[in-house]
């Protein structure tokens, strides 16, 4: 297959596969949610329309050489009505993924508004975000230290761990390398609340 989607399980994997991460896929109408879930899904671009609700996909993927986890993603829509509904689906979440569209300049301060607020609800207090700058391939967007500023991703809570990464989700760039780094954070996140419960 090559594409690293196939439902073949390597011998060594790290994780036994009833296990599986639960990822809300959130951000602004029209950055792309949509995009990146299906190129994850089926390794190629899906044409799609405005979420109105949510879509929801199980997916394997295979990070590093050889290990095959699997995403639960729940793509909520961005509109601004929906919004308030975000909350529901980063309950018990082990990640959020939040897409930001890198040519929209004039929606960045949106953007920031809305991911500084879902991630200061008490339950995703240290839940950790992947930022995915979308639509890096055209000539119009943003740098990434321009996306980091107007974002303000420093001054997100010291507990919530983050990531900004480059992509492009109609040719997949970028994605996997994103979920690497995602995978990771969960980890040491797990790790470390594994640490404090034995500490009490």
């Amino acid at each position: 297959m090559g594409n690293g989607l196939s439902e073949q399980r390597p011998i060594l994997s790290s994780f036994p596969s009833f296990q599986s991460f639960h990822i809300a896929i959130l951000g602004l109408d029209c950055a792309g949610k949509t995009t990146v879930l299906y190129r994850l899904q089926f390794n190629e671009f899906v044409n799609t329309v405005p979420t109105k609700g949510f879509n929801t996909e199980k997916i394997k993927v295979t990070l590093g050489s050889s290990r095959t986890v699997t995403f639960h993603f729940w793509d909520v829509g961005g509109q601004e009505k929906l919004r308030p509904l975000w909350k529901s689906y980063t309950r018990c979440t082990d990640g959020i993924i939040f897409v930001v569209d890198s040519v929209d300049a004039e929606r960045m301060e949106e953007a920031k508004t809305e991911l500084h607020k879902i991630t200061k609800i008490s339950e995703n207090q240290g839940v950790p975000v992947l930022v995915i700058a979308n639509k890096q391939d055209l000539r119009n967007s943003l740098t990434l230290i321009e996306i980091e500023k107007m974002l303000a991703l420093p001054e997100l809570s010291s507990s919530t761990p983050w990531h900004l990464q480059p992509t492009c989700a109609i040719i997949g760039d970028g994605l996997r390398e994103g979920l690497e780094k995602l995978y990771e954070m969960i980890i040491k996140r797990r790790k470390m609340l594994r640490q404090q419960k034995k500490k009490r």
